[in-house]
């Protein structure tokens, strides 16, 4: 059976041209206009990912976003953008996004992250078997991860540092397990994109130092130690200094 998306956008061009392009990519399609009718659609025949445009009359994307996480629905949520300034794409992370594209994309890009949403939530990896990764695997036992003063319950989903639980997404939560299950080890951008994207975007792309930034906020402490540090050039390692 092909994976089925829902499509929201309000652009009448850009929401053919894109129903075409995913239709013939294999997917089924549902491609609506607006906000009102993309949570009816979700709601009568929930897809395996949705594409939203932020930007629609009556009820944005945003507001689709918050209205879904708020019922408990996970399905992975890519979000289509014309805002490029970080303050917008945290906005989106926030309300429970998983990725976004900036407008104008390439419909390829729309492909690579749909698929890479799709991998992260189908129990056998798309295309196959998942290839061999030069990070650690190994965790403290099936169920708890610990590191960095961060504790992890993996089948639940939560996180704590000391007593705090964090709230993160479904995205933010495996960016952090990546990190504390290689606590102290360099991980290079490239393996953190396809751990957690399953796509390299390239040294252009910002989604990375978007979630990490964002991570960032949920995760310090006032007159404690950060915990999430840049290498210049290569990427990121947690550690407690």
């Amino acid at each position: 059976m092909p994976q089925t998306v829902l499509l929201a956008e309000d652009d009448r061009a850009i929401r053919h041209a894109l129903e075409r392009a995913l239709t013939l990519e294999g997917y089924a399609v549902t491609a609506v206009a607006d906000g009102v009718e993309a949570l009816a659609q979700a709601h009568k025949n929930p897809p395996d990912v949705l594409v939203l445009d932020v930007m629609m009359p009556g009820i944005d994307g945003l507001q689709v976003c918050r209205v879904l996480r708020a019922e408990g629905d996970s399905t992975p949520i890519l979000m289509l953008t014309a805002l490029v300034e970080t303050a917008d794409r945290i906005a989106g992370l926030d309300a429970g996004a998983d990725d976004y594209v900036v407008k104008p994309f390439d419909v390829e890009e729309v492909f690579a992250r749909l698929r890479a949403l799709l991998r992260r939530t189908s129990p056998v990896p798309v295309g196959g078997a998942a290839p061999e990764e030069p990070v650690r695997e190994a965790p403290l036992t099936d169920r708890q991860l610990e590191g960095a003063g961060l504790r992890m319950d993996l089948q639940a989903r939560r996180a704590w540092r000391g007593p705090r639980e964090l709230e993160l997404t479904r995205t933010e939560f495996e960016l952090l397990e990546l990190l504390v299950r290689n606590a102290g080890i360099v991980l290079d951008h490239s393996t953190i994109y396809d751990r957690i994207w399953g796509y390299d975007f390239g040294p252009g792309s910002k989604n990375l130092a978007v979630y990490v930034g964002y991570l960032r906020r949920k995760l310090d402490e006032p007159g404690a130690p950060q915990l999430i540090h840049t290498v210049r050039g290569v990427g990121y390692v947690l550690r407690e200094d």
